[in-house]
């Protein structure tokens, strides 16, 4: 067993599983909103649909990490052996990225909703509602620039 490259994908699962949940549950939330504007006002979509989408990002940004994990251990071409001291230390560059994602996630649809909340009121008021969730964003990709400075200074 390969406990090395176990570690190694288990750092990568839990970045795209931190983005995965952060951005799921952001959008959720950010859709609910949006589907109560709608109902009253469907001209109010187009607007309301952009709000909701910012926190999907997160999502990518853990399946960026995983698929650079992928790469440096070369999963897809067979798998590059992996120290247990290697799994690790991607397991740990990987949580920068999880973990961000998945809390900025969860707050940027809080404030994405509170931002479609808004246009419902003001439609005018659309950029400045994307402003105040794009504030979160800057935390996720924080994370995920962490996670890969790491990842690429590990030797395998």
């Amino acid at each position: 067993m390969d406990t090395g490259l176990m570690f190694a994908i288990l750092g990568a699962s839990l970045a795209l599983a931190g983005g995965g949940i952060g951005s799921s549950v952001g959008v959720g939330l950010a859709g609910e909103v949006a589907a109560g504007v709608v109902a009253e006002d469907p001209d109010k979509f187009g607007k309301t649909l952009l709000l909701q989408a910012l926190p999907g990002t997160q999502g990518i940004y853990g399946f960026l990490a995983a698929f650079w994990v992928i790469l440096k251990i070369n999963l897809l071409g067979g798998a590059a052996p992996v120290s247990p001291e290697a799994g690790l230390q991607i397991l740990f560059a990987c949580l920068a990225v999880g973990i961000n994602a998945l809390i900025s996630g969860i707050f940027q649809g809080r404030a994405a909703a509170a931002g479609i909340a808004m246009v419902g009121r003001k439609p005018d008021e659309v950029g400045k509602g994307m402003i105040f969730a794009a504030m979160v964003e800057t935390y996720a990709v924080l994370g995920l620039l962490l996670t890969i400075l790491l990842l690429n200074g590990i030797q395998l």
